[in-house]
């Protein structure tokens, strides 16, 4: 192991540029497993299987979902406006 990066920050290579990965798949997954559960839990919860505190978990989370992939729109019309 080489000191020298570490007490000369000169010596140490150049990082990387971050990549741009594409969050509204991951997001879209995320989300339309969160909507199912959600939907699922809704029914379980009529029927007396589970309680509402998890049907509104599962909803939160498809809220939460919607959210990010709000956030992800406006975050990449900045990048690409940015970008030209």
């Amino acid at each position: 192991m080489k000191i020298a990066p570490i007490i000369n920050p000169d010596a140490r290579k150049d990082t990387p540029k971050a990549l741009r990965v594409d969050l509204r798949k991951a997001f879209s997954v995320g989300t339309i497993i969160w909507l199912v559960l959600s939907i699922l839990t809704a029914i379980f919860t009529f029927l007396n299987i589970c309680g509402l505190f998890t049907a509104l978990i599962c909803f939160t989370g498809f809220l939460v979902g919607i959210a990010l992939l709000i956030w992800e729109h406006f975050d990449r019309w900045d990048y690409r406006r940015l970008g030209k």
